[in-house]
């Protein structure tokens, strides 16, 4: 998978942008402020129609102007396909080779990509909000459908919560818990087995490629924390049961609180390195380490499962690594991998690593 043209209208910084490339490195050079993140980010927009940096959809458009628009050309194995994302305070508009899409989910895996930024390190460190972010957006793209069924369950959650609000400041006969569970549950279920398919593939190549980083001395363990986990390996209907149990034990703190307590929205991902915890005992480095191996496994679960490599996308981080964590990443995405690199200088990186690069200057949101 490889992007051959990029343009923007109206995107943040970016008035009229236009960028081609037939090089698999690709370095955008510039101060901070001038728009290299902005454009790694549109990126990753065309490719998952949100943000990875905000939820508000109207940061994304320039100043004074009422929509932005996104296009590329992409060559994937089978040809080349054109992408076209408009977003507006009236929403957005998704097209796949000039055909509108009447769902986003159909236009979200047409590009996929994997990006590595500084605040990465949120996932090792950070709250189980950004985890489970973090597997949503990673699952999302490979199996658009999870997208669906997360909005569905979300929509529930949020019905559901503001009954148990209801019934917090009003009490009275529960009779609509039933209902709402029983739609909680099913998509629930589904949200949680994906979940624990994902996550069993990541684990099985972070644990190799953090082996490799390490030089064997550290073992990298992935745990899905979930109030079902001892279910996941049952059929549905076993699942279905037990998190029925689950609620009707909750029932009672669920009705104190007017807060629901129990599914996909209270998961967590655990990270052990030698079997001792990383998000407590671990050292910055060892945290750093993780992270870069979690994005180093996404790379090989994605042409794992769609069958060719994403595009990588660097945001300043080559300068966050020491040398020895650099040269791995180089190593790794060099010849297979097409990658966006932003950094403020290119003397933070090792440039005697790479092969053949384009550098692009970026000042004031214009390339040269």
């Amino acid at each position: 998978m490889q992007l051959k043209r990029l343009s923007l209208q109206d995107y943040r910084n970016y008035d009229q942008m236009e960028f081609q490339t037939d090089n698999m490195v690709n370095i955008i050079v510039g101060p901070n402020a001038q728009g290299k993140t902005n454009l790694l980010e549109s990126i990753f927009v065309l490719a998952l129609t949100k943000s990875h940096r905000t939820h508000q959809d109207k940061e994304l458009i320039r100043w004074n102007a009422s929509s932005t628009l996104l296009h590329a050309e992409v060559e994937k194995r089978y040809g080349t396909v054109q992408l076209d994302l408009s977003i507006s305070q009236q929403g957005k508009k998704a097209k796949v080779n000039g055909l509108e899409q009447k769902k986003l989910s159909n236009f979200i895996g047409a590009l996929n990509v994997v990006m590595f930024a500084p605040e990465d390190l949120e996932i090792v460190k950070g709250s189980p909000g950004i985890r489970r972010r973090f597997l949503d957006m990673e699952i999302g793209q490979v199996y658009p459908s999870y997208l669906y069924d997360l909005s569905q369950y979300n929509k529930i959650l949020q019905q559901r919560n503001n009954y148990l609000k209801q019934l917090f400041s009003s009490p009275g006969k529960a009779s609509m818990l039933d209902v709402w569970n029983e739609q909680l549950m099913q998509f629930g279920v589904k949200i949680m087995k994906k979940r624990q398919s994902f996550i069993k593939k990541l684990q099985a190549w972070a644990e190799k490629i953090h082996a490799g980083i390490t030089n064997g001395s550290e073992q990298l363990r992935i745990e899905y924390d979930c109030a079902l986990s001892h279910a996941l390996e049952q059929e549905d209907a076993v699942l279905f049961d037990h998190f029925m149990i689950k609620l009707s034990q909750v029932k009672d703190q669920e009705l104190r609180r007017g807060v629901s307590l129990v599914g996909p929205h209270r998961d967590d991902l655990r990270f052990y390195i030698n079997d001792k915890e990383v998000q407590t005992f671990g050292s910055q480095g060892q945290q750093r380490t993780t992270a870069l191996s979690l994005k180093l496994a996404e790379i090989e679960l994605i042409r794992e499962e769609v069958g060719e490599y994403p595009l990588l996308l660097l945001d300043d981080v080559l300068s966050e690594l020491d040398r020895y964590r650099q040269t791995q990443l180089i190593e790794t995405f060099q010849r297979k991998v097409q990658t966006f690199i932003t950094t403020t200088g290119i003397e933070s990186i090792d440039l005697s690593k790479l092969e053949s690069a384009s550098v692009i200057q970026v000042r004031d949101g214009s390339l040269t």
